[in-house]
């Protein structure tokens, strides 16, 4: 029997919309969207909010670092952790930055240099000393960043376009679903493709079924219809992920129980948290 390599999904932020830290934040975490995959000796990471500080201050002392940043889309809370990412300064690292919802009309090194502008911000993209490729693709392609490494994409119902994310890897699977919408009327045959029998699938948990109808075309989804497309998908591990910043640790608490009843064996994502398929 061939050998089991490591995989696994640590949650380095789980906030959506704005980083909310504090005491009422503190069990389940108050910084934005960042995961990091670790497939072998490769590292991935998907998002750029505030929580990629933590992960660059984990990478401190690693010599010629080679990364892949996936981006699901550029809106603030997904990239407004990008200018502290340290690595991305050092001379001997490797980066390579994806984005699959600009292509054509945009491109991910420019909305990124708008990010970094004066006077927005004092330190521009070009400052970075690492050497930085950019790669935009369409979302739905297929891309192979390092051998053995599948990562599966699709299109998201959000504003401005956002991607999915599917990562195969050792035969086996880790899917990252976060802004996008559910439909009124049907499950997104997209995701549900997309996450077929996934081992572990984290999705846009922004909103309970109370609040979501004041939020109808915000770009986000609940848990409940995260459970519906977890069940019809056969997904194992189904994750709550993106909290509504207005969610503090109790609210979440009671979130977790409704979701553990709903669906035994799921996860509500944690700052901190790892998981391995």
């Amino acid at each position: 029997m061939s050998e089991v390599r490591d995989f696994s999904v640590h949650f380095w932020g789980v906030r959506g919309s704005i980083a909310c830290p504090g005491l009422q934040t503190a069990r389940y975490g108050g910084n934005t969207s960042c995961l990091e995959i670790r497939c072998g000796d490769d590292l991935l990471i998907f998002d750029a909010g505030t929580g990629i500080r933590g992960l660059a201050k984990s990478l401190v002392g690693a010599k010629s670092l080679e990364l892949d940043l996936f981006f699901t889309h550029t809106h603030f809370d997904h990239v407004c952790g990008f200018p502290f990412f340290a690595p991305a300064f050092e001379a001997d690292t490797r980066l390579r930055i994806w984005a699959g919802h600009l292509s054509p009309e945009r491109k991910i090194n420019e909305v990124l240099g708008y990010v970094m502008r004066e006077p927005l911000w004092p330190v521009q993209l070009e400052y970075m000393a690492a050497k930085v490729s950019f790669c935009d693709f369409t979302a739905g392609e297929v891309l192979r960043p390092k051998d053995g490494i599948v990562v599966r994409t699709t299109p998201l119902n959000h504003t401005n376009g956002a991607t999915g994310y599917r990562i195969e890897y050792d035969d086996r699977s880790i899917c990252y679903i976060t802004d996008t919408e559910h439909f009124s009327d049907r499950l997104n045959q997209r995701i549900v493709d997309l996450i077929k029998e996934t081992d572990i699938f984290i999705y846009d948990c922004t909103y309970t079924d109370d609040e979501y109808p004041d939020h109808v075309d915000w770009g986000h989804s609940t848990w409940r219809e995260g459970v519906k497309l977890a069940s019809e998908a056969d997904a194992k591990t189904f994750v709550v992920f993106h909290h509504n910043p207005d969610h503090d640790d109790d609210a979440m608490d009671s979130i977790a129980a409704s979701v553990m009843a709903a669906r035994p064996g799921s996860v509500v994502a944690k700052e901190g948290m790892t998981l391995c398929p």
